[in-house]
């Protein structure tokens, strides 16, 4: 919505593009602080409740670009937006915990992931459309009639908690970040997300039109195959239920998107080489669903949800991490040339990438030596 709206919020505000930009980044400020309060109180007062007062938030958080003559109060409404925001994916993650087998959480979360991804990358043409005619200030005030409608909705149809919560909210918080299994999992996701948040967030335009010379309009849809792909998250999903191997599928999505940028980053790939890596890497992205219901493995069942949302904060925030070393290195790098300087920046990928494949790989095999010790003990009992 920001970037549609762009020109008519500026004029209404008479802002400029920087001040804009704080106003589009204020989002996950509201996102991230979120996470872990939110999956608290999902796990302590189930997602009925929660997710339904959050769909209002973002209503609430739309009202100030309809109403307010202050900049400050679109601000606060987008931090509200990005607050109420954070519980779409966390509610999926309780939601499915509550109603599925544990068995199919990385596939039913797959699905969710799909479409809302599906919504961001074809959303924009009706919304502009809606814009265009009838104005922005009207599609923002259906969009919030909307909200309240789907927050009725969720709180008709959305399952409630079903048992009664015993532990304190020190206490959970403590289960889930003293155990080491779960922040290893998290952090080693975490290495590995260079190539959605680091390049195609951000970097992967520009570097294909410094280090490659392609225009901007081939750079862009280049750089969209990695969000297609990720649309096929249930394909790595499917693998991963089938072969029972989640910790071996997550190292292998590892080791194949190490395999692609390293070509990238070597100058080796053409247009229609760099398509089909690029949507290979981004179906292999979904390896972030599976760290996640990976991690929730490790835990007890009243804490899962808590966890979800630790994982899922963990592994974001080395979004911001990668954009920050990238920019620090093609900075750096700058009198070299700005191919040269991208070329260094996005090397950074492959090199957590690589870290990231083998610290799975390590904790895939011992595992899998842990579970051939137990059968050969029961055998011999």
């Amino acid at each position: 919505m920001p970037n549609i709206m762009l020109t008519d919020i500026t004029q209404q505000f008479n802002i400029d593009a920087a001040v804009f930009g704080q106003f589009s980044g204020a989002f996950y400020i509201g996102y991230c602080l979120m996470h872990l309060p939110i999956g608290i109180m999902l796990d302590r007062y189930g997602p009925r409740k929660v997710m339904s007062a959050c769909i209002l938030l973002t209503v609430a958080g739309l009202l100030p670009i309809i109403f307010a003559e202050y900049w400050i109060y679109p601000i606060i409404g987008r931090v509200l937006i990005g607050i109420g925001s954070s519980a779409a994916i966390l509610g999926a993650f309780k939601i499915i915990h509550m109603t599925f087998r544990a068995q199919d959480f990385a596939k039913m979360l797959s699905f969710s992931v799909t479409i809302g991804l599906l919504g961001g990358i074809y959303g924009g043409v009706p919304v502009s459309y809606l814009c265009d005619a009838y104005g922005y200030k009207t599609v923002v005030g259906i969009f919030a009639i909307i909200g309240v409608l789907f927050a009725c909705v969720t709180y008709m149809l959305v399952p409630d908690v079903t048992s009664e919560h015993k532990t304190t909210v020190i206490s959970d918080i403590k289960t889930v970040f003293a155990n080491g299994k779960v922040i290893l999992v998290c952090c080693l996701a975490g290495l590995m997300v260079g190539p959605m948040e680091g390049f195609a967030d951000a970097w992967g335009s520009e570097f294909l039109k410094q280090a490659y010379g392609f225009d901007a309009k081939t750079a862009n849809y280049l750089t969209s195959m990695i969000y297609i792909g990720m649309c096929f998250a249930p394909l790595l999903s499917r693998i991963a239920e089938k072969t029972g191997a989640y910790i071996g599928t997550i190292a292998g999505a590892g080791v194949v998107m190490l395999g692609v940028f390293t070509l990238l980053v070597s100058g080796t790939l053409n247009s229609s080489s760099i398509t089909v890596g690029f949507f290979i890497v981004g179906l292999c992205c979904a390896y972030q669903i599976l760290a996640i219901y990976k991690a929730s493995t490790y835990v007890p069942e009243n804490v899962a949800g808590l966890t979800t949302a630790v994982a899922n904060m963990i592994i974001m925030s080395f979004g911001y991490v990668f954009h920050s070393i990238i920019g620090i290195i093609i900075k750096s790098y700058s009198t070299a040339g700005d191919a040269v300087a991208f070329s260094y920046g996005i090397t950074i990928i492959p090199i957590t990438l690589l870290i990231g494949a083998i610290g799975f790989l390590m904790i895939f095999y011992q595992e899998r030596s842990a579970c051939k010790k137990l059968q050969f003990n029961s055998t011999n009992i």
